[in-house]
């Protein structure tokens, strides 16, 4: 057999290459901590939506109660209005008013307010018909 000597096997080691693995890194951290920002933001306004909607709901019941317990009193609703303490809203809703509309033509308006701290005021109107109830 002839030996025809050895052919020495040398790897080139490519220089463009050197650090490609660690941008690559970087630039996966980048996204990475792009979505995980995206996913505080979504979270932060679900958050703070849940809290108007809890908000305007407690408002609704309020004035719905209060429109109810008006139409039990019949005739002397203008007395139950009168006896009304309207700093016990402000327990129950952030800043929170209540207001009732004159009461013209068996027609009244519940008028319940809030605002919570740096953002908009709202307000939830409920209106109904007072009859009296005539029994013979």
């Amino acid at each position: 057999m002839l030996n025809r000597g050895a052919i020495p096997c040398t790897q080139a080691r490519p220089t463009q290459q050197v650090g490609s693995v660690l941008i690559e890194s970087l630039v996966a951290l980048v996204v990475f901590s792009m979505g995980v920002l995206a996913l505080v933001g979504l979270q932060s306004a679900m958050v703070k939506n849940s809290s108007d909607n809890r908000y305007r709901a407690e408002a609704q019941l309020i004035a719905q109660t209060h429109i109810a317990n008006m139409m039990t009193y019949g005739g002397t609703a203008a007395s139950y209005i009168s006896n009304i303490d309207p700093n016990k809203i402000k327990q129950q809703l952030p800043n929170g008013q209540l207001s009732f509309s004159a009461i013209t033509n068996s027609m009244v308006t519940v008028s319940v307010s809030w605002q919570v701290p740096g953002g908009n005021v709202h307000q939830v109107n409920a209106s109904s018909y007072l009859f009296d109830v005539v029994t013979q």
